[in-house]
């Protein structure tokens, strides 16, 4: 049953029933490739074990790093961990994610975030986990913001040793 309000009469006849949301799949698709062009200028070399830090001032005595780790290498993926260190108060957990590189089809997608795995297309709302429900595509808008300041404000931090090599 519905309650008759004062301004009710002016809302169109289907303002109450909740449009379902539809996945952008050319917003996803174009998300995800040009995050795999960005992974390839941060990342050159994409040996297993290996890491690159980004030094990311902000205010006076804020720094943060933004550490890129290579897990895994195989002959058509790759996986990363994507980190945020330096930042965060100690009773907060700082972002982290896992992201696949596909190099067959060029795209680079976010496979967790704050341990929470395995992200559909779309969620119905509310649900148990409180998702929202474009949050695949919110994440990996968020990794481009991450990958994109890196690339504008990011600092590397190399490894420096004054021992001669000779």
């Amino acid at each position: 049953m519905l309650l008759r309000c004062g301004f009710a009469e002016f809302l169109p006849e289907n303002f109450l029933r909740r449009q379902r949301y539809v996945p952008d799949l050319q917003e996803l698709a174009l998300t995800t490739e040009s995050n795999y062009l960005r992974f390839l200028k941060l990342l050159p070399e994409t040996d297993e074990g290996g890491e690159r830090v980004f030094s990311i001032s902000g205010h006076a005595e804020q720094k943060a790093r933004i550490r890129i780790r290579v897990e895994e290498v195989h002959p058509y993926t790759t996986m990363l961990t994507v980190r945020q260190e330096g930042l965060s108060p100690e009773w907060i957990q700082p972002p982290s994610m896992h992201v696949r590189l596909y190099h067959d089809v060029c795209m680079a997608e976010v496979l967790s975030y704050q341990n929470q795995h395995r992200f559909e297309g779309r969620y119905q709302y509310p649900n148990p986990q409180m998702r929202m429900p474009d949050e695949k595509i919110q994440l990996n808008k968020f990794l481009a913001d991450w990958l994109e300041h890196c690339l504008q404000h990011g600092h590397v931090e190399v490894p420096f040793s004054f021992m001669p090599t000779y």
